[in-house]
């Protein structure tokens, strides 16, 4: 398993920022090889993905979500399996520093070989930089959702 850790600042107000991660159906606009992601309800969704060719599905499952301070989730079926936290942290009334850790198993030689090689890692860190773009390019937020999910709720 691999861990993947990327921090960057963020002009836009904190409550922008999240608010704008926990519009998951728009995720395909600033991640590369994110197809498609289908909010289930408030604490699942259902990923499609296709990298190097390889086309993957899987469901997610939100274990804890605090407004304007984190959400932390982990697959919950298929071959993909991962975890993760992305943090938001005010630095003043226009910034916001996003820290996003995942740990991520990949499954197949092919996904195993671009592991070793930092594919993921350089993956991660490109949506990331995206996202700062995306959301900076805005100014606001395409939507919010404000509920708390607590470690157990699901």
């Amino acid at each position: 398993m691999s861990t993947v850790k990327e921090t960057l600042e963020v002009e836009v107000p904190v409550h922008t920022a999240y608010n704008q991660w926990t519009q998951f159906e728009e995720f395909p606009q600033f991640m590369e090889g994110v197809e498609e992601i289908r909010q289930i309800d408030a604490g699942h969704n259902h990923w499609v993905t296709k990298i190097s060719g390889v086309q993957r599905e899987f469901d997610t499952e939100i274990v804890d979500q605090l407004p304007d301070e984190r959400i932390t989730w982990r697959t919950t079926s298929g071959d993909t399996r991962q975890k993760g936290t992305v943090r938001f942290e005010r630095v003043d009334d226009t910034h916001t520093r996003v820290e996003l850790v995942m740990d991520v198993e990949p499954s197949g030689a092919t996904e195993k070989t671009a592991d070793m090689l930092g594919v993921v890692d350089r993956r991660v860190k490109g949506d990331m930089r995206r996202f700062k773009e995306f959301i900076e390019g805005r100014g606001s937020e395409s939507g919010a959702w404000r509920g708390r999910i607590r470690p157990g709720d699901v």
